[in-house]
């Protein structure tokens, strides 16, 4: 897949459990000084070690300055769209624009079910997706009344506000082809983590949400790819085959490759035990690399 010109961002994935409230914010505070551009949070209401991932968003973004803040992703099947649309702008206004919005179809379904939500199929879920994108557009539209009447949400005549502070990124956590393509269609970024999508992956996955943007008229461009890494920055090993186990020069090159190769220009980093001299080596040595690689091929491309 080709490199599509975005600028690269890079963040970190901390843990939201409520034992490590201290860490957590410790964590968010050093991305923040380090220039990290993102922190995204993991959303699933029903593992009891997690704090709500909604009120852990709105504490981060009160003791940051700079850092932006998205869920990772939002988990649809227990937050209404309507609601969560507010939700979100409202952390836009309050952080001065530093919240972007990723958004789930849903899993763990015996959990959803056990607290209250609904259990839905596939087709289902991915139908409720599509709808709750609309839902949450049209809850920032800044019309004087909405109304929206799908299978799974409507909205009779509700009067949408508050906009957000700027035009908050929907940013789709999806891995099905019809969810891909609809990606490439209507949404504004692609999450998908490395545990469940290797690189060896990502071109044909990218590839169709390519197809589906160019077939709407939208340049592929135009949807972001953030790239949920897993690994661990060691002093030395990192065999074959170990993908982001080694030094820093090791992530440095893979990290470069997924951004020319395949297109991916975000990059959110679960360090392993939430440690923070991952993410300081993250910060000071992986991110300004990868950043300098990829705009040298770009000037040598370009002349």
């Amino acid at each position: 897949m080709p490199d599509y010109g975005q600028d690269l961002r890079f963040g970190v994935f901390p843990a939201p459990d409520a034992d490590r409230l201290t860490q957590t914010l410790e964590l968010a505070q050093l991305a923040d000084r380090a220039g990290l551009d993102l922190i995204g949070v993991q959303d699933h209401p029903y593992q009891r070690r997690h704090l709500d991932t909604w009120a852990l968003m709105a504490t981060l973004l009160a003791r940051t300055e700079r850092v932006r803040v998205f869920p990772d992703v939002a988990n649809l099947p227990l937050r209404p769209p309507a609601v969560l649309a507010k939700a979100a702008a409202s952390l836009d206004l309050l952080s001065g624009g530093r919240f972007e919005l990723g958004l789930g179809a849903g899993g763990f379904w015996t959990a959803v079910d056990a607290m209250g939500g609904p259990a839905r199929t596939p087709g289902e879920a991915a139908a409720a997706l599509r709808e709750a994108v609309d839902v949450v557009r049209l809850m920032w539209s800044g019309e004087r009344s909405v109304r929206y009447d799908g299978r799974h949400y409507r909205l009779a005549g509700v009067k949408p506000g508050p906009a957000p502070a700027h035009p908050i990124g929907v940013w789709l956590g999806v891995y099905g082809p019809r969810l891909l393509e609809f990606t490439g269609r209507a949404a504004d970024g692609w999450v998908p983590s490395s545990a469940y999508v290797p690189p060896e992956r990502l071109g044909e996955m990218s590839d169709r949400i390519d197809t589906a943007a160019r077939e709407a008229g939208r340049d592929p461009a135009a949807v972001r790819r953030v790239y949920n890494v897993m690994g661990e920055i060691t002093a030395s090993g990192g065999g074959p085959g170990s993908f982001l186990h080694g030094p820093p020069e090791r992530w440095i090159d893979e990290l470069t490759a997924l951004a020319l190769d395949h297109g991916m220009d975000t990059f959110v980093f679960a360090p392993p035990g939430d440690d923070p001299a991952q993410v300081e080596v993250f910060a000071a040595e992986v991110a300004p690399a990868v950043r300098d690689g990829v705009a040298r091929h770009r000037g040598s491309a370009s002349g």
